[in-house]
């Protein structure tokens, strides 16, 4: 039932604590299921009562169990989505949801669903009124997004090696996030960006925060060098030791609009899918481009590397998660990528793609056409899904999966109906276009050195679905 390593540093409460909550995550334990007994517990790890009774508070305080008048305490309904309601996904493909993350955010979604969903509701972002000017015939938009848990992945690096500059990297991914989401609603004109960096002092210095602040104002640059108007409007450091051993990055990004120039993301039938590739090397960037993006790096960085970082920078994960989840992987940062000339630390650091100058050329000249695009940012191929009404999405056209893709999957043997859904996996923006036009997408695509290509295309259904082949030619169904 439960077993108490006497050698590990962890005291035995947290031992008795972390299997439970391992048990919740991985489904063995269900919401709404009973655990044993307090005496039963303290006779399986040979504790006293005391012991497990500071566990079962532990998980208490974190929602994860409920106290039951003389019945003892019982897995808490919210504490996880009953297993049995993805019964086709294995207790491996529940690792992303074990550590803490979704790339679904149905618990968000259940709420910001229900809020006003502003000036168009199938776009890809909240619009409004036009609020900061009041001009009847224009629209406001604001995005907040961030460069997420890859930051942790560069504090790695950057205590390895003492090179900050490896956070400029980390400040693009952060800029992009926001910016290629406002990209899918069309807004070309004025981007006014702030960055927000939450650090612990100790632990990222002014080096580091130098590399992030000039890091963003340099990629600023290069992209209004690309005719993208965002430019920086400050920002905010915050020393928040308590909240995070190492540094997060987020920005948020405001523009006006007119009105006329929003895509609606009018997604229906009988329109292609061209994807644009997150991988190779465009003419406005410095180095090969992995294709990792900003989603999924914490599976990325438990699955891939290895123990050491754990236990040289516990300060980079959270203690509470069970050893199996945390830097359970075969890679350090200067190992070669199987199947690339990066190294495992570029590759996972690979900053994430702008497709702002592509996009911003096809805007102009045939934005009548686009009937939608999407940013396959979080729930990769699946994020489709939320757009358009009575809609089957087929990609029967995928691009090669990336080296760094193909091997977080064979580390984690996480399934490719998981895979899919979780990073991007070799395309990470889609323009649904006429058929006519697709030449003319990719076109413009290969004069910035990126490869495109119709992917898939759209047909009528009763509700929203996705069919996708994957590279070993097999079909998988969402939702």
């Amino acid at each position: 039932m439960i077993t108490i390593d006497n050698e590990s540093s962890k005291p035995a409460y947290q031992q008795i604590a972390d299997q439970i909550h391992f048990a919740i995550n991985t489904g063995v334990l269900k919401p709404g299921q009973a655990l044993p007994s307090i005496r039963k517990l303290a006779e399986s790890a040979d504790l006293a009562s005391n012991t497990v009774v500071k566990a079962l508070k532990t998980l208490e305080a974190k929602g994860l169990i409920e106290a039951k008048d003389r019945s003892g305490y019982t897995v808490s309904k919210t504490a996880l989505p009953d297993p049995e309601a993805h019964p086709d996904e294995s207790t491996q493909s529940n690792r992303y949801r074990a550590r803490g993350v979704s790339a679904e955010k149905t618990e968000v979604h259940s709420v910001v669903d229900k809020l006003d969903p502003g000036l168009f509701p199938g776009a890809f972002c909240k619009i409004t009124e036009d609020y900061l000017s009041g001009d009847p015939t224009k629209c406001n938009v604001i995005h907040a997004d961030g460069s997420g848990t890859k930051s942790i992945i560069a504090y790695l690096y950057y205590k390895e090696t003492s090179d900050a500059s490896i956070f400029e990297g980390i400040a693009q991914d952060s800029i992009v996030m926001n910016l290629d989401d406002l990209l899918c609603i069309g807004a070309t004109g004025r981007i006014l960006l702030s960055n927000t960096i939450n650090r612990h002092a100790k632990n990222c210095p002014g080096d580091v925060i130098r590399a992030l602040i000039e890091g963003g104002e340099k990629f600023m640059q290069e992209l209004r060098d690309q005719g993208v108007q965002i430019y920086p409007g400050g920002g905010e450091t915050a020393d928040v030791g308590d909240l995070t051993g190492t540094v997060l990055v987020d920005s948020c990004a405001v523009s006006i609009a007119r009105k006329s120039d929003i895509i609606e993301n009018h997604i229906t039938s009988d329109l292609a899918i061209v994807g644009l590739s997150s991988f190779g090397q465009s003419i406005y960037e410095h180095t090969e481009n992995s294709g990792i993006g900003s989603n999924g790096l914490t599976s990325a960085r438990h699955d891939m590397l290895s123990r050491y970082y754990g236990e040289t920078y516990p300060e980079s994960f959270d203690s509470n998660l069970p050893e199996t989840l945390t830097y359970c992987g075969p890679y350090k940062l200067e190992h070669s990528l199987p199947g690339s000339e990066l190294t495992v630390g570029q590759a996972l650091l690979s900053p994430t793609r702008s497709y702002a100058p592509i996009i911003l050329k096809l805007l102009n000249f045939m934005k009548s056409e686009i009937k939608g695009i999407v940013h396959c940012s979080g729930g990769a191929q699946t994020k489709c899904l939320r757009f358009g009404q009575g809609v089957h999405f087929i990609k029967n056209n995928l691009m090669p999966v990336p080296a760094v893709f193909s091997a977080i999957q064979k580390a984690s043997h996480t399934t490719m109906k998981e895979m899919y859904k979780v990073f991007n996996m070799g395309h990470r923006m889609e323009l649904y276009v006429p058929q006519s036009r697709v030449d003319e997408v990719i076109d413009v695509a290969n004069t910035f050195a990126i490869h495109a290509q119709q992917i898939g295309y759209t047909e009528a259904a009763s509700e929203n679905q996705l069919s996708l082949v994957d590279h070993q030619g097999k079909t998988i169904h969402y939702p």
